[in-house]
């Protein structure tokens, strides 16, 4: 039976759907069965990551409205059999989505999976409301600048509010010379501010760019510094205790090891 994981962030552009593609390809590769649903209606992105555009037809309001059975609308990735997507519908109106369906649809989904992530659009409107309602835990991404770590602690509190009791914080496009400089918001301050346990550090890296533009995940890239981060994220999330980061760099992380108990 699924775990579901809403994968949420306050501010737009800091990697949400990024991380959720490479979450979502690494646990694949471990042998785990996962779906990966867009919640970003209207305005789905999670395809191109993945490299599936051209091959979506159904999407998961037409699961919803019965027009097709979910087996159709689901796409298999080619080269990992347990990595699944269910796109979003592009022409539809959110208020058209009602919870009781969309929970109905999530329930008939889970005896299939090991995990479903739910990409959610940006904020906190309506289809995030609709999102947190169904799901067990949250990852919840940021950058390390002041304006995503305040959205990022909003989104924290909303959360909590819901009672959503796992909630684990992921900080996107690390620039250590950044830190360094004091040009960057320091691991340890953001890690405060936000107070839910850190479970990845991803650094800033160009390839992250050039493998969404060609659907290619950067997990599949052996020596991505960003790829080996995400793929200790779907460790971490599988049970497996693994560092944050694996190098010279890890000085600026003194108080990450705390954080592993509480993962």
């Amino acid at each position: 039976m699924a775990e579901i994981i809403a994968v949420v962030s306050g501010k737009g552009g800091v990697g949400k759907t990024t991380s959720t593609a490479n979450i979502g390809t690494a646990l694949a590769t471990m042998g785990k069965k996962v779906l990966l649903i867009d919640c970003d209606v209207g305005l789905r992105n999670l395809d191109v990551s993945l490299g599936m555009q051209s091959r979506v037809v159904y999407d998961f309001f037409d699961v919803i409205e019965g027009k097709c059975d979910f087996k159709k609308a689901v796409i298999v990735d080619d080269n990992f059999a347990g990595l699944n997507l269910l796109s979003a519908p592009q022409t539809r109106e959110l208020s058209e989505i009602k919870k009781e369906d969309f929970c109905n649809m999530l329930d008939k989904l889970k005896p299939y999976y090991d995990y479903i992530f739910l990409d959610c659009p940006a904020g906190t409107g309506n289809i995030f409301e609709l999102t947190i309602s169904v799901c067990e835990s949250a990852l919840v991404i940021a950058t390390p600048e002041i304006n995503s770590i305040r959205d990022a602690d909003s989104v924290v509190s909303k959360l909590e509010k819901h009672n959503i009791l796992k909630i684990f914080l992921i900080i996107n496009r690390i620039r250590v010379d950044m830190i360094k400089k004091g040009d960057m918001i320091d691991i340890d301050n953001i890690i405060d501010i936000v107070s839910v346990p850190l479970i990845g550090a991803v650094p800033d890296e160009d390839d992250v760019i050039s493998s969404n533009n060609k659907g290619v995940p950067i997990v599949r890239k052996n020596k991505s510094r960003a790829g080996q981060a995400y793929f200790n994220i779907a460790k971490r999330i599988t049970g497996i205790k693994v560092p944050i980061l694996q190098d010279e760099r890890r000085g600026f992380f003194k108080r990450l090891s705390s954080f592993f108990n509480t993962i």
